[in-house]
């Protein structure tokens, strides 16, 4: 099926965060400053921004109910913005105190002991806010104090976090970080949680980077009408101290809180901060791909039924099948678990097919959405979406599973880049639910997904399969095909389409990929015979 949306008009290029992006890029490039020591700062400064349109709304409140109440006002008692999720900010850390800082004064100074300050009065930011800004002149910072006060306060809560978000991909481009290191693209993560549903519950995410996976869960929740805080209890890991930090920044910018392990020596494929096993509604994640190098010795306790790696580890040099089986082992009896993960993990062959064979035959594989390239900002090779049900062996489509191919439903942002408009990710969204035979959500989408939806599965839809788009295979199916779960196996082509030079070109990276492993299995094995006939010569 293709649904190729038109491409974005100038009008994007005049919004908000972008003129704030371009103002502030324009900025680094006179710094002198590289990217990664400009972007902590800079996000630092759009929380603080938004640290305070929320502090003075509730100041305001204290401030009227403190007329009418006999204990008298509580607007200095950090407690009472506390209870409403909301940061106590001292005097002298206000943004606007910051921004009428003359600059004769030594404004990167100011800056920093406000970071402190807030850190203080908030015991669960501590160690997170940048305090660098002695690193920016007077004149600079206060330039992009400036700057950030063109955000208005009276923009909405999403609308801040919009702006934070969009200078995350920005950084991420610009820093050129891998694209399962640092920033998941909003469309990718807002389709894996329009998938797995998080309406309440414990949240993992054990590779989880700056946190959006949370934070569109969070999303997924408001819109749905309920408190983000109240109904999700988050939980991460992040090997990196730095974007660990950023992660725990960017919840707090959304309002939210949660308990997240990072830097140090922590490792989840060693490390088990949170007790996971067993223990999660939900788990979202994009794990870094085809990590070699782990030392599978310190795994070997954590193998077995009711452990993290139940199915056992895989032979080759290669992390696919450690993180698959973490996510798997994390949920509960009726968790679900959405993420990323390379296409050749789909197809692996030898220990990784006995494992995906193991995984299969568990039921607990639900959905695969095969992605097309150019998605990923730093990463042109497509991939694959992954949703496991732990409940699913309960239903009635307990031996099945389905496949998508949405390869070819995208909008062009620009020649190097693509994404899914809402109305694609909630289409796509509501084929999972028709299969399902859950009821239609069209919160996201809206009326373009109900359109889109209609006209492919009728005025009163009911799934069926769709040549091109969507199959739903049996246990037996997939057994014959070689325990793959690569869904251009068994969605096909529609009638009258034909495999184009993009599609061929996608085959041949994919089988390049799947050629690259192999050939590090062959590598492993070589060395194990000739260790083999060592010995025996030696005997």
């Amino acid at each position: 099926m293709h649904w190729i949306a038109p491409s974005e008009k100038d009008t994007a290029a005049t919004t908000l965060e972008k003129r704030l992006w371009d103002a502030a890029d324009q900025f680094r490039a006179n710094s002198g400053l590289k990217a990664q020591e400009y972007s902590s700062p800079i996000l630092g400064l759009i929380f603080l921004r938004f640290a305070e349109v929320r502090f003075a709304a509730q100041r305001a409140r204290l401030e009227k109910a403190g007329t009418s109440s006999r204990r008298g006002s509580r607007v200095d008692e950090p407690a009472a913005y506390h209870a409403e999720s909301i940061l106590y900010l001292p005097t002298e850390s206000r943004f606007d105190h910051l921004l009428h800082r003359p600059e004769a004064e030594d404004i990167g100074a100011k800056v920093n002991a406000a970071m402190r300050d807030i850190e203080k009065h908030n015991p669960q930011l501590a160690g997170v806010l940048p305090k660098t800004y002695n690193l920016f002149t007077s004149t600079l910072l206060k330039e992009l104090l400036k700057k950030v006060s063109e955000i208005p306060a009276s923009v909405d809560y999403d609308a801040f976090g919009r702006i934070y978000e969009y200078f995350l991909g920005e950084f991420a481009r610009t820093e050129g970080q891998k694209g399962g290191e640092f920033y998941t693209p909003s469309c990718i993560v807002r389709l894996l949680t329009e998938v797995i549903e998080p309406y309440h519950g414990r949240i993992l995410d054990p590779a989880c980077g700056s946190g959006g996976m949370f934070v569109s869960s969070a999303r997924f929740v408001a819109g749905h009408q309920k408190d983000p805080a109240a109904e999700l209890s988050i939980h991460g890991v992040e090997k990196t101290d730095e974007t660990g930090r950023l992660c725990r920044l960017n919840l707090a910018v959304h309002g939210l809180e949660g308990d997240i392990r990072h830097g140090g020596n922590i490792n989840s494929y060693y490390d088990d901060p949170h007790a996971a096993t067993g223990q999660f509604d939900f788990v979202l994640a994009n794990p870094p791909f085809n990590v070699n190098a782990v030392d599978k010795e310190r795994l070997k306790d954590a193998v077995g039924v009711g452990r993290r790696f139940p199915f056992g580890l895989p032979r080759t040099d290669n992390a696919n099948y450690l993180w698959i089986q973490l996510f798997y082992s994390a949920l509960n009896a009726r968790g679900r678990a959405g993420f990323v993960m390379a296409n050749s993990a789909s197809d692996a062959r030898s220990s990784e097919q006995e494992l995906r064979q193991q995984l299969i035959e568990a039921k607990a594989v639900d959905v695969m959405v095969a992605v097309g390239p150019n998605t990923f900002y730093t990463v042109t090779l497509p991939c694959t979406l992954w949703f496991l049900d732990r409940g699913k062996a309960r239903t009635p489509r307990a031996d099945s599973v389905l496949f998508i191919d949405a390869r070819h439903i995208y909008r062009q942002v620009d020649r190097a880049h693509r994404e899914w408009t809402p109305g694609q990710i909630g289409f796509l969204a509501n084929l999972v639910r028709l299969y399902r035979g859950e009821t239609l959500d069209f919160t996201m989408g809206g009326d373009e997904a109900g359109m889109k939806i209609r006209e492919v599965f009728g005025k009163n839809p009911q799934y069926a399969d769709v040549p091109g788009l969507c199959k739903v295979a049996t246990l037996a199916e997939i057994a014959a095909q070689g325990w793959s779960l690569n869904p251009g196996r068994y969605v096909g082509v529609a009638p009258g389409e034909e495999v184009s030079d993009e599609d061929f070109k996608e085959q041949l990276e994919t089988l390049n990929e799947e050629l690259e492993s192999l050939n590090a299995q062959s590598r492993e094995l070589e060395q194990v015979i000739a260790r083999n006939v060592a010995e025996i010569l030696e005997a």
